[in-house]
């Protein structure tokens, strides 16, 4: 079915809204994916927050124009499918990944953080960024060891007074 310029003006608009929300952006060819396939990637990336966009590769390269994710766009070949994460910067890549180790046929193509166009290569890397909760438990763990060190060091000197006494 072919847009009239009235729908293809309205489908940047709602493309270049979401990527000016969004913390990263995946683009994969999708070719050789099932019907089904697609439906089930769809599902798994509403589970993990991550839009998922297939446009025309024109219509998302006037999208991303003025946009972090504007260096993306020399990548836009073949049919590809988008993915926008929210505030987690490694659910998309994270979705794409688990993903296609059952699927050979999603090759991911480019993806960015806001920081530039990185190729496929650097999916596992950006798949493995923590997630906002996992972060804060990490750093929580290093700010409690410190005091935990300090005060097992204490009733260990405590211990070893009364013992003398």
């Amino acid at each position: 079915m072919a847009l009239n310029i009235q729908d293809k003006k309205q489908i940047v608009e709602e493309v270049s809204a979401v990527a000016a929300e969004a913390g990263s952006m995946v683009a994969a060819e999708y070719r050789g994916l099932t019907v089904e396939q697609m439906t089930n990637l769809r599902a798994e990336a509403r589970k993990a927050n991550v839009q998922i966009r297939v446009v025309k590769n024109t219509l998302v390269r006037r999208a991303v124009e003025g946009t972090k994710f504007e260096d993306m766009a020399d990548t836009f070949t073949g049919p590809l499918v988008y993915a926008f994460s929210g505030e987690e910067l490694g659910n998309a890549a994270r979705v794409f990944k688990n993903f296609a180790k059952d699927n050979d046929a999603l090759v991911v193509r480019s993806l960015s953080i806001g920081e530039g166009c990185m190729g496929a290569e650097s999916l596992a890397q950006v798949a493995a960024l923590p997630t906002y909760d996992e972060a804060v438990a990490k750093l929580l763990f290093v700010m409690k060891e410190p005091v935990a060190k300090l005060a097992r060091a204490l009733t260990a000197i405590n211990e070893q007074k009364e013992a003398q006494a």
